[in-house]
């Protein structure tokens, strides 16, 4: 376990400004998708979505949400996991 605060290990281990891949994992439909996909818009003051894929779970009952936004500081990166955790539906932000 490192011994660095969240923002300084994320300068340490990522270039800024660059893409960031997020995954949320929870229910398997379309509006916890759009939920998360809007949440990332949101938070990072985008106009447009980030590129993301879908991987469900073989009965449908849960989805995996990555997406690979671009974000310009360590900062942003934890808003959005902070954001991501209030979301309904939520069992993993990765």
């Amino acid at each position: 376990m490192s011994e660095l605060p969240p923002v300084e290990l994320l300068e340490a281990t990522h270039q800024f400004p660059g893409q960031f891949v997020f995954k949320a994992i929870g229910r398997g439909d379309e509006r916890f998708v759009a939920e998360i996909v809007a949440a990332i818009r949101s938070e990072l003051d985008h106009e447009f979505d980030s590129p993301y894929e879908l991987t469900h779970s073989s009965k449908g009952k849960h989805v995996s949400v990555t997406i690979t936004p671009w974000v310009e500081t360590a900062v942003q990166v934890l808003a959005v996991y902070a954001r991501l955790q209030t979301i309904d539906g939520v069992a993993f932000v990765l």
